[in-house]
């Protein structure tokens, strides 16, 4: 793996941000982006390329011209392609790239006990040495198994995840069986592809179950919205047609070197052919983060929302010069950063690299690329120096970076719940609100669940889901409602609340919801109702797992507790607004 992070540099970074108007889906499950209300009407959505069920059958591609190169599909049984032979020597390339057969059984949030009905769907890998295969996070999400087939081979050999990447949609396989690898050679990487650079997609898409070969050049280098993470990473636009089942396959330049991962699509009445790739860059940083861990930590933040400075009295004012700069609106509860930097800050360098007024720095020969790219290339604890003007004065300090810290997250695997007497409470996510609809929240659910921040590390919204109807909770009908105490202490997590239940010593449970609703049960009754509204209901326990282990308080500075949630809101002017920015 050294030979591969000696490919990769700060001098191949990439161009700048672009606005953040468009709303994503992932088709495998979809998922909310960062902050992000969906605009039902929006024509243009990026999709994940997994494969979509029913959606894409029988859809097959028979020809495609680019340029002065043809290239034929024959789907006969000998896989025959046929590509200009000055691109490439063999076809050794295409024989390290292998189609993935996944069951999925994701959780059930609205009924978070059990398992949702199995489901199937494809996608591609390819072989990137050490026994190990390399493909996207959402082909293998949630998967009950996983299975590979080479290409020409009809023998399906398992293979098992050792890291998943939600953020940066990777995910890193591997395949025990010794046979699976005879005779293969792993890929090799490129740099980070100009603009105009030929690319040739490989993959296994719908429509056939052979090998398909796209080709295409690059149009686009610069930070992308990444559908299934919820994330802001480097991305590869490009104009080949790449479909459903693509997902995980490789991308070449003309030298036959792999340049990145193909992993969504633009999809839209007036759009064709607009492709991404995540970058050999992201890719690079995902498996070393995995060698030097063990495990994947994420992608560093800096927890900062930031204001561009285009306005020349804007900067005058706070005694910064022309063209630098970018000024701190608000730093995460969350953030190593929360207590170095301060709101009204004006950062103008991010390890010794000017940043401008627009949130950029310099990249390449004759381009510029949003700095938060220099934050995401930095691993979970590294130390950043980053220049700052504060009250007109220049200094210099220091933090750590580190993965953001979501009150409401993007994804998780086994929702954890907690029913006592009846009542279910379960942590809002995405996941949650995707299932149930964003009706049944409330606009004011709804506005806390996408517009504010964690005060503290592990905090979560606790809602009542669902109630168990028996005799000991008459007159508490089903409500979507929040919980915020319990017998007169603020709840944290959905931890904490059963942490609070078990060490009750009070008569009644007094639960204290939003709008000052209450609910107040019997201690005892509903001790010696729980059993059976569990076996009239079919459920195996009145908690999840996780909740049996000892309750730790991760909330380490207990000031922030004292902040109401709406103190740090993101209006709807910062979710979409050009000149606001995250890093």
């Amino acid at each position: 793996m050294a030979a591969v992070a000696a490919l990769f540099s700060p001098s191949s970074l990439c161009v700048p941000s672009s606005s953040r108007k468009t709303t994503f889906f992932c088709s495998a499950k979809p998922w909310r982006t960062r902050n992000r209300v969906p605009d039902k009407h929006r024509r243009n959505e990026l999709e994940s390329i997994s494969q979509r069920k029913g959606k894409e059958e029988g859809r097959v591609v028979k020809s495609m011209k680019n340029k002065e190169k043809s290239l034929l599909y024959d789907c006969n049984l000998e896989e025959q392609q046929v590509l200009d032979t000055n691109d490439y020597r063999g076809s050794s390339f295409l024989n390290a790239v292998v189609k993935v057969y996944t069951t999925h059984t994701s959780p059930d949030y609205s009924l978070p006990w059990q398992k949702q009905r199995q489901y199937a769907s494809t996608g591609s890998a390819f072989m990137i040495g050490d026994g190990k295969l390399l493909t996207n996070a959402h082909c293998v999400e949630h998967s009950a198994q996983i299975k590979v087939k080479k290409r020409g081979d009809d023998t399906k050999y398992v293979a098992k995840v050792l890291a998943i990447g939600i953020e940066c949609d990777m995910a890193l396989l591997s395949v025990e069986n010794e046979k699976f690898w005879k005779g293969t050679e792993p890929l090799s990487f490129g740099r980070l592809p100009s603009l105009q650079d030929s690319v040739t997609v490989v993959g296994y898409p719908l429509g056939g179950d052979t090998i398909s070969v796209t080709k295409g050049i690059v149009s686009r280098v610069e930070v992308t919205s990444y559908a299934h993470g919820a994330s802001d990473l480097l991305g590869i636009q490009i104009d080949a047609a790449i479909n459903s089942g693509n997902s995980g396959g490789p991308a070449f330049n003309d030298q036959g070197e792999c340049i990145g991962v193909a992993f969504q699509v633009l999809r839209g009445d007036d759009i064709e052919n607009i492709g991404y790739v995540i970058p050999t860059t992201v890719v690079s940083h995902f498996l070393q983060d995995y060698e030097k861990n063990g495990k994947y930590t994420g992608f560093p933040s800096l927890g900062v929302l930031l204001q561009k400075m285009g306005n020349p009295a804007l900067s005058e004012c706070l005694k910064v010069s022309d063209h630098e700069g970018v000024l701190v609106r608000r730093v995460e509860p969350t953030s190593p950063a929360y207590d170095v930097l301060k709101k009204g800050d004006v950062i103008v360098s991010f390890d010794g690299i000017s940043i401008g007024n627009e949130g950029t720095v310099p990249f390449r020969s004759s381009e510029r690329i949003g700095f938060r790219y220099l934050v995401s290339q930095k691993y979970s604890g590294d130390v950043a120096e980053i220049g700052i003007i504060r009250a007109g004065n220049n200094m210099k300090v220091r933090t750590i970076v580190s993965p953001r810290e979501f009150l409401v997250p993007y994804h998780n695997d086994d929702p954890s719940y907690l029913i006592v007497a009846g009542l279910v409470f379960t942590p809002l996510s995405e996941a949650l609100i995707e299932e149930e609809g964003e009706d049944l929240l409330g606009l004011k659910l709804l506005a806390k669940a996408r517009c504010s921040l964690a005060r503290f590390k592990g905090e979560q919204i606790i809602i009542l889901s669902q109630v168990l109807a028996h005799d000991v909770n008459t007159g508490y009908d089903n409500m979507f409602l929040q919980v915020m105490k319990f017998n007169g202490i603020a709840i944290k997590n959905i931890h904490h609340l059963s942490h609070l239940v078990d060490s009750c010593k009070d008569k009644y449970f007094i639960f204290e919801f939003e709008d000052n609703y209450l609910v107040v049960l019997d201690k005892e009754k509903a001790a010696e109702a729980s059993p059976q509204i569990l076996k009239d209901n079919g459920i195996p326990s009145g908690r999840s797992l996780d909740l049996y282990e000892p309750y730790v308080d991760l909330s380490e500075d207990n000031r922030l507790l004292d902040l109401d949630i709406g103190d740090t809101p993101i209006t709807n002017s910062e979710i979409d607004s050009e000149g606001l920015l995250w890093a």
